[in-house]
Order: C-alpha cells, then sequence, then structure tokens
C-alpha cells in the first residue's frame, strides 16, 4: 500500500509539473496569437482546465512536502508536545475542511457533466470540477497521514524532523 501511495504521489507531483508548464506556454502562446489576431478560442478553456488541476494537486504537494504558508511567531514558543498537539488540531480542522469540500465538489462535478466548453466543444466542464473532490481526496489522505504520524511522535515522545516525506521522520 505504501508503494502504490508512493506512486500517486510522484505521478501527481508530474501532473502537476507538467500542467503548469503547459499552462504557462499555452497562455503566452494565446496572448502573442491574440496580439497577431489571431486568436485561439479553445485557449482559455484549456487554461482554466490545466489551472484547476494544477492547483488542487499542487497543493496536495505542497501540504504533504511542508510547503504550505506558516507563521510560527506564536507556536514556537510552545513546548514540542503542545506543538504536535497544535499541527493535530490545524490538521483536523482542515481534514473537517476537506470533507465538505468533497461532499459539495461531487454534486458539482456531476451537475456539470452536460456544460461543454465554449471553444472546445464535446468536451465536459465536470473534468475541471472534478479536480476539486479528487484534489482534495488526496489532500485528505495526506492530513490523516500526517496527524497519525504527530500522534505516534506524542505517544513515544519522540521528535519529529522535517522531510520531503509526508510530514518527518520520527527519529
Amino acid at each position: 500500500m505504501k508503494k502504490l501511495y508512493e506512486f500517486i504521489c510522484r505521478q501527481e507531483m508530474q501532473i502537476a509539473q507538467y500542467s503548469l508548464g503547459l499552462l504557462s506556454l499555452l497562455v503566452f502562446v494565446a496572448a502573442v496569437a491574440r496580439s497577431l489576431h489571431y486568436p485561439l478560442n479553445w485557449a482559455i478553456d484549456a487554461a482554466t482546465f490545466l489551472f484547476a488541476w494544477t492547483v488542487f494537486l499542487g497543493a496536495d504537494a505542497a501540504m504533504r512536502l511542508d510547503r504550505l504558508f506558516c507563521i510560527e511567531v506564536v507556536s514556537s514558543r510552545l513546548s514540542p508536545k503542545a506543538q504536535l498537539y497544535l499541527k493535530i488540531t490545524n490538521y483536523g480542522i482542515i481534514a473537517v475542511f476537506l470533507v465538505g469540500m468533497i461532499g459539495y465538489g461531487l454534486p458539482l462535478s456531476y451537475t456539470t457533466r452536460f456544460r461543454a466548453f465554449q471553444g472546445i466543444p464535446g468536451f465536459s466542464y465536470s473534468w475541471v470540477t472534478l479536480s476539486v473532490p479528487i484534489g482534495c481526496a488526496l489532500m485528505l489522505i495526506t492530513a490523516i497521514l500526517k496527524i497519525k504520524v504527530f500522534w505516534r511522535a506524542i505517544e513515544t515522545g519522540e521528535s519529529i524532523v522535517k522531510s520531503e516525506g509526508i510530514s518527518g521522520e520520527i527519529i
């Protein structure tokens, strides 16, 4: 199961990176084409699709690699154990929010199934809205795994070192 999760994480990162690169190139080419009076009508729709997936896959990668914005003015003054409890609380709140996003994202994806892009006929808008529940489900898995690591650190009394993994390794 761990190898499957690691494979999914690697693929997620690659998709997010390639989507961001393609999105940037597409917006640039569309801008140049528009200035030459040859607008690409499908470019905005394709950029919307790529942007939605890049945002949610990138958010999960950032969460998994501890790259989210964090202000540690108050928390850095707490004891290591209190910091872990605070992190568990924060990720618990995040998990509740993500469950709500999944709950609202799935019906949204279903209701947009017949909506097509203007510039890309036959391509359902559901492919864009599916980025919400799928991305949030991936972030929920990350949040749960982080809570598990923090809880284990509290139980064992060991400290956590930041790493490029889920949230750190217990040392």
